[in-house]
């Protein structure tokens, strides 16, 4: 009979770390937010007003919110193998989305979709620090950047897929249009079926410490620590304030003061919150302004799939967008000039909206390019940023989550306010205070957000200065003043309990 560690063998074997992450990319691509405004519009068709709409969308975000958070945290802190919890947020995302099937015609069952959208908004905060904790644990800070760029790309690519599907499927079983959500389920089941072969990592590194070992691209074992266990030990406790700490085995993590006050986090948060206000509602917008004409059976035949085919052209381009990021990246161009294209994309797409909205549906699907190229930029660097920001700290997946809650609080609040205003001063007046709200995240960002690209290699460079000067400023009383000092010279948060 064969253990359980030479069946992991042979599953990693079967494929490489790199495919087998650009899988479950593609499957959890499908079960994204794509399908939240295919429910939107088809609740819409279903004589839903577009305030129950929004608060339901809404509530969804709220949940994710609140829970994403503690869900990077917990990701953090798990003993947990990561791999099971990504399989059972998969399942439990799906079955609670595709409660949508037994929604009757007109403005009922709002519970039933009010419950769901709570029950996807907790399961869903986990498949994002999940996924970034494994691949960070896998493949280590040095090629972090490269692999999360695959994931992305691919995520994009599953996204265009069930796009598509969806739209097929709708237009095929019209009026039964419900059975497009059946895509749901089927990401679910190959998102599943490929987490067992992902590798498990330093789960330690996955959190972001500093690991020993790694896997590169091509799938061989990188050695990364290049100091003894007694330094990183003595580096450990120098910045501890505990003297009393008989765990010397472990890192300790930095304080969540200390990652939470950095102005770096401070305004990516803000600047994501303010973008996601504004951007959020457009799609859900567009899709009402294409779909708007009614037949007998109260839904556009044509409305879910032109929904499909905006976010099909969205998705190609935060794939094209995605894949341009990284090869910018890799050629050492900073993070913030790529995530100012990503932002200025959004008041382009805005007022061409606004321009065009007269000018037929082929006219406004266009308009979805600059969507993918915000959505590409912005959804590549983020996760650099935060790499950059926490690396050493043993925080990234909690600052992961706390951005993700920023960037979701926007979303929520733009599906919100954006469909009451769509329904007491219709589709324009929406469009233009998202025009006129897109402003507020450029000026953060040009203005307030120094680049972080560079930050592992300065943390690099600070453990090896305190490594040389252990013997020194260890057990000295003015220990923190030193450690403080070289900290301020690097600019990088220290580690600290």
């Amino acid at each position: 009979m064969k253990s359980d560690s030479s069946t992991q063998d042979e599953r990693q074997r079967l494929f490489s770390p790199k495919m087998a992450f650009l899988l479950v990319s593609l499957a959890l691509g499908e079960l994204g937010d794509g399908l939240n405004i295919f429910q939107g519009v088809y609740l819409v068709g279903m004589g839903w007003n577009e305030g129950s709409v929004g608060l339901a969308l809404s509530l969804m975000g709220f949940t994710a919110l609140v829970i994403q958070p503690w869900a990077g945290d917990w990701v953090d802190k798990t003993t947990v193998d990561r791999r099971i919890f990504l399989a059972v947020a998969c399942l439990a995302t799906a079955l609670s989305a595709s409660a949508i099937l037994l929604v009757h015609k007109g403005n009922t069952d709002h519970m039933l979709i009010f419950v769901t959208k709570i029950i996807e908004g907790i399961t869903a905060s986990f498949l994002g620090p999940c996924l970034a904790a494994l691949t960070l644990a896998t493949f280590g800070p040095h090629h972090f950047d490269a692999v999360m760029a695959s994931n992305f790309f691919w995520g994009h690519i599953g996204s265009v897929a069930a796009a598509i599907l969806t739209g097929l499927v709708s237009y095929v079983m019209y009026p039964r249009i419900q059975f497009c959500f059946l895509v749901i389920g089927a990401s679910a089941v190959f998102a599943c079926f490929f987490v067992q072969y992902l590798p498990q990592g330093d789960p330690l590194m996955g959190r972001g410490f500093v690991g020993k070992v790694a896997i590169n691209e091509e799938g061989h074992v990188e050695e990364l620590a290049h100091q003894s266990d007694e330094s990183t030990v003595a580096l450990t406790k120098l910045a501890t304030d505990d003297d009393n700490n008989d765990d010397d085995e472990n890192p300790q993590a930095a304080s969540y003061w200390e990652v939470f006050a950095d102005n770096r986090f401070v305004i990516l948060c803000l600047t994501g919150f303010f973008y996601h206000f504004a951007n959020a509602n457009v799609l859900l917008v567009l899709g009402e302004m294409m779909g708007q004409d009614k037949d007998d059976d109260g839904q556009s035949r044509l409305a879910i799939p032109l929904v499909a085919g905006a976010i099909v052209t969205a998705q190609i381009t935060m794939a094209v967008a995605t894949y341009a990021g990284n090869k910018l990246t890799m050629s050492g161009m900073g993070r913030k000039p790529l995530f100012l294209i990503g932002l200025v994309s959004l008041p382009v797409r805005c007022a061409l909206i606004i321009m065009l909205k007269d000018s037929g549906n082929a006219a406004l699907l266009s308009t979805q390019i600059f969507d993918g190229i915000g959505g590409g930029f912005i959804g590549l660097i983020q996760p650099y940023v935060i790499a950059d920001i926490t690396f050493g700290t043993g925080r990234f997946n909690v600052l992961m989550g706390v951005t993700a809650s920023a960037f979701g609080l926007g979303a929520t609040c733009s599906n919100y306010f954006g469909q009451m205003v769509v329904e007491k001063f219709g589709h324009t007046s929406s469009l233009m205070a998202s025009f006129v709200i897109s402003f507020a995240p450029i000026f953060l960002f040009l203005f307030f957000m120094p680049e972080t690209l560079g930050m592992r290699t300065q943390r690099k460079k600070q453990q090896q200065q305190l490594q040389a000067d252990s013997s020194t400023l260890y057990g000295s009383e003015s220990r923190s003043t030193s450690y403080g000092s070289i900290n301020e010279a690097a600019g990088v948060a220290v580690i600290t309990t």
